[in-house]
C-alpha cells in the first residue's frame, strides 16, 4: 500500500510518492498537463471514469466530479455508493478505477497494492432530533449511550424520553472511525443499522430521541448537531485539529492505474489542485 502525497504548484500535481511511513519515495508519473497546453489535454482526454464506496463521501465526489466533466467534456464520470469496504474491494477487484473510503485502510487492505490518497478530512458530527434539549456530549457519555449504559435524555439534562440509537452497517467507514473513537469497535447497541448517510439523516430527522452520527458534510438542518466535549463540529475545528471526533476521506486506485492511467491521474490532480480543494471547502471539509 503507497500513500500519496502530492505537491500542488498552481492546481498541479508535481510531488512525490510516500510508501506507508515515508520510507519509500516515487514520483507520479507524467503530471498530466506537464507537457504541454493544458487545453490539449482538456481536448484530447476521453473515457469513462468509474467511483465507488463511501456514501458520507457522495456529496462532495458529485461536485468534484460536475467540475471535472466541465473541465474535460469527453469525459463520463460515475459515482456509486456502496459503502467503503465495498468501493476498496471494486477497485482491488478492477471494476472501478477509483474507490471512496471514509477511512484509513485497514491492515488486510493496506496489502492489496492499492495507492491510497488522502483528498480532504471530516468530522463526524453527533445528531439528534430538532426538538432535544441537551446541546452537548462529552466522549464517555456518547460511549455510554452506545453500549446501552445512557438509555434516557434524562440522564442528561434532556426529557423524559427514551434514547433511540442510530448507526451505519457493519462496513461503512463512518461506523468503523466512530465506534474505533469510543473504543467500541463491534459493540455498540443500536436499534436500527442503515445503509447510507441519508437513511441515517432521515432516521434521526423523524423520530423523538433519536441519536446517531453523520459526516459534517452530511448534516444538514433536519437534525441538530451536538458540541462534543464542548468543541462545535465545523470544518475550522476539524483543519485546526480541535474537534476530536475526525477522520480522512480517502480515494484510492490500483497501482497500474496510478502509474499508467492518464484519466486516473489527471483526477488525482484535479482533486487535489486549486479547483478541486476549492469544491471540498465549499462543501463543508477541510483539506488533507
Amino acid at each position: 500500500m503507497f500513500v500519496a502525497g502530492l505537491f500542488i504548484r498552481d492546481g498541479k500535481a508535481s510531488g512525490d510518492t510516500l510508501a506507508e511511513g515515508g520510507r519509500k519515495e516515487r514520483e507520479l508519473p507524467g503530471s498530466p498537463g506537464d507537457n504541454g497546453d493544458s487545453r490539449d489535454l482538456a481536448e484530447a482526454l476521453a473515457g469513462t471514469l468509474e467511483i465507488a464506496g463511501s456514501t458520507s463521501m457522495e456529496h462532495v465526489t458529485w461536485a468534484l466530479a460536475e467540475s471535472f466533466m466541465e473541465e474535460y467534456p469527453q469525459v463520463t464520470v460515475t459515482v456509486e455508493c456502496i459503502g467503503s469496504s465495498a468501493g476498496i474491494e471494486a477497485v482491488a477487484a478492477e471494476r472501478v478505477q477509483i474507490g471512496n473510503t471514509s477511512r484509513a485502510l485497514k491492515q488486510g487492505e493496506q496489502e492489496l497494492g492499492l495507492v491510497e490518497v488522502p483528498m480532504a478530512r471530516d468530522g463526524i458530527a453527533v445528531c439528534v432530533d430538532p426538538a432535544n434539549l441537551v446541546k452537548g456530549i462529552t466522549r464517555e457519555q456518547l460511549g455510554d449511550i452506545y453500549a446501552g449504559r445512557i438509555t434516557n435524555w434524562q440522564q442528561l439534562g434532556g426529557r423524559d424520553i427514551p434514547i433511540v440509537v442510530i448507526g451505519r452497517e457493519a462496513g461503512s467507514g463512518t461506523r468503523s472511525a466512530f465506534e474505533a473513537y469510543l473504543g467500541l469497535s463491534g459493540q455498540c447497541r443500536y436499534a436500527n443499522e442503515l445503509d447510507s448517510a441519508g437513511a441515517v439523516l432521515a432516521r434521526i430527522a423523524s423520530i423523538p430521541g433519536a441519536i446517531g452520527y453523520l459526516s459534517m458534510a452530511e448534516a444538514d438542518h433536519g437534525v441538530r448537531t451536538l458540541c462534543l466535549d464542548g468543541v462545535e463540529p465545523c470544518a475550522g475545528h476539524v483543519a485546526e485539529g480541535r474537534y476530536p471526533l475526525a477522520r480522512p476521506f480517502v480515494m484510492v486506485a490500483g497501482e497500474e492505474d496510478w502509474e499508467q492511467n492518464v484519466l486516473v491521474r489527471t483526477w488525482f490532480t484535479y482533486v487535489l489542485g486549486t479547483k478541486g480543494q476549492e469544491i471540498i471547502e465549499e462543501i463543508g471539509l477541510a483539506g488533507p
